[in-house]
């Protein structure tokens, strides 16, 4: 029976959907987390096998204790995954510790994680990037500024999502950043007009694509975040050619294996100099787990698929199975602010869209930032009629 410790099984709630769908498979589901066991949800308790709580999921040293007492108890661990960008070098820290083989170890991290060494492999692969510099200096940053101009993005080399990202629209912008900022490793480039679109994917052990699909945010990720604006999501069960094309160069180039991902590419609306023509697609980031929050749940409104055990097939029997046939969909996602005074209310919105919506929920408060403090999801028929539904949620007075 294959033995599978799963960190932090209980956030997002979502995932004890992967944990369940593992153990409907057969597999023994092992999870480590640090909140008390009587707290975790009756459906991810009946999903799991054993548990083992730590006293912060930070405390390395303590989660490699619980994964050496479950060896004690339940022989060799074949898999140890979180499917969390913010746990990714842990877990390679801990395959590595273990010799846990199925997936990736701590010597792959700088070029799964650091944006830098993303953008190199993004070149091996042919596939065009905006123009970036790594930078610890204000000069070094004036110096890129002076040759690209403004607006400019900064982030961290070393980062999770929006975390630490800064738009600099002019000088004063640049300087105010480095006056209050560490002179860590930040990654400048090129501002790029483009619409962000995604390649997600299910692969195999011998690096073969199992399910593909992805999504297009018509929000900016850093916009939202800073501007507290809604963020934005369209879900399609289909991909163009040319998003199939760079997802799966890309995959190979980062020789990617027995992994569910989210590659994130640019369109660009408008010919841009030096970076291309309208519609062409850039590099963005990799990320090597699935896409976050809500949306493994949204694909499956989608694709009517369920994602969670397409992923636990791959993991246990290296292949999936799909119905022939399926009804598809595209599933859009609108995350709404509080504190923004909208045309349409609940009610409103219920009336109109009811027969549309399958998922509504309060996000998290550590999703609130870049996801909405409350969102609506809609199953549309075709795109003009989930433009209409996003554009009707998002209308302010």
């Amino acid at each position: 029976m294959l033995n599978f410790v799963f960190i932090s099984p209980h956030f997002p709630t979502n995932y004890y959907l992967f944990c369940r769908a593992l153990k409907n498979n057969g597999a023994n589901v092992l999870g480590i987390a640090d909140t008390p066991y009587d707290n975790l949800s009756w459906e991810l308790k009946e999903a799991l096998s054993d548990y083992y709580q730590v006293p912060s999921l930070e405390d390395g040293d303590a989660v490699l204790r619980a994964v050496g007492w479950f060896i004690h108890k339940w022989g060799k661990i074949d898999w140890l995954e979180s499917n969390n960008e913010y746990w990714l070098s842990q877990d390679a820290w801990l395959r590595t510790m273990f010799h846990i083989e199925t997936g990736p170890m701590l010597e792959h991290m700088a070029v799964f994680k650091r944006k830098s060494r993303m953008k190199a492999v993004y070149a091996q692969a042919g596939i065009k990037t905006a123009p970036w510099e790594l930078v610890t200096t204000r000069e070094k940053a004036l110096a890129f500024a002076q040759t690209y101009g403004y607006p400019l993005i900064a982030k961290p080399d070393d980062g999770v999502g929006a975390q630490g990202v800064y738009k600099f629209y002019n000088q004063n912008d640049l300087n105010r950043f480095f006056d209050k900022q560490p002179y860590d490793p930040y990654l400048l480039e090129v501002f790029v007009k483009g619409v962000v679109c995604s390649y997600d994917a299910i692969f195999d052990s011998r690096g073969t694509p199992l399910y593909e699909n992805g999504n297009i945010t018509l929000s900016s990720l850093v916009d939202v975040v800073n501007d507290n604006l809604e963020s934005i999501l369209l879900i399609f069960p289909e991909l163009p050619e040319d998003v199939l094309e760079a997802g799966r160069k890309t995959a190979a180039a980062f020789d990617v294996k027995r992994r569910m991902i989210y590659f994130e590419f640019f369109r660009l609306m408008e010919d841009q100099e030096g970076l291309g023509k309208k519609g062409d697609l850039l590099g963005l980031e990799v990320n090597m787990r699935p896409s976050g929050g809500i949306s493994p749940d949204m694909m499956n409104y989608a694709g009517s698929v369920d994602v969670y055990k397409l992923w636990a097939d791959m993991v246990c029997h290296d292949r999936i199975w799909l119905e022939d046939g399926r009804r598809t969909f595209i599933s859009a996602f609108v995350g709404r602010r509080d504190n923004q005074p909208y045309k349409l209310n609940h009610s409103d919105i219920m009336a109109r869209y009811g027969h549309r919506i399958v998922h509504q929920a309060r996000n998290p408060k550590a999703l609130s930032g870049a996801m909405g403090d409350y969102f609506y999801i809609a199953q549309c028929l075709d795109r003009a009629e989930a433009d209409a539904f996003v554009d009707a949620l998002s209308e302010r007075l």
